[in-house]
């Protein structure tokens, strides 16, 4: 599916630093009049995970290579569905249960575009953005493996 390339902005974050959902879904729209859907998702750390309690969660990336991988899957989501404006901010460091990891934003001139590409975008950075999770449990600290789940969503972008 070959979309027209919208213009808009495109960015792209890892920080440390805690996000304003609100904030960030009214910059990635303001002054657009294009813009007739934002369709956002937001993934926060679970206090348990395969049966254990998780007190917290430590992200780790590889500087310059994550926010490549990020920006390449931004750009193929941008190749099939015509969007205005697409956000993905992404946290590392240690985060506590409740706290937010992760936000995909994307804005177009209708839902089905902007639902789709968010939901690409999230598909794709759990199997392909290189970041490491890392979780204390009350038996000692685990690295959480990859989902065979996340790999099967991915997979069904490939018939389209």
């Amino acid at each position: 599916m070959n979309a027209p390339l919208a213009t808009g902005v495109t960015d792209v974050r890892v920080q440390q630093d805690d996000f304003d959902l609100s904030q960030e879904l009214a910059a990635l729209r303001a002054g657009d009049g294009r813009v007739g859907a934002v369709v956002s998702f937001v993934g926060t750390v679970r206090d348990l995970n395969e049966g254990a309690q998780v007190s917290e969660m430590e992200l780790e990336h590889y500087p310059g290579m994550t926010e490549k991988a990020l920006a390449d899957i931004v750009a193929q989501a941008r190749e099939r569905w015509p969007l205005y404006g697409v956000l993905v901010i992404h946290r590392v460091g240690p985060l506590k249960p409740l706290d937010q990891i992760v936000l995909v934003a994307c804005s177009s001139a209708h839902r089905g575009e902007a639902f789709a590409a968010c939901e690409f975008i999230m598909d794709y950075l759990k199997t392909d953005a290189p970041f490491w999770k890392k979780e204390q449990t009350p038996d000692g600290a685990r690295w959480v493996d990859a989902r065979a789940s996340d790999d099967s969503a991915k997979q069904k972008w490939n018939k389209n």
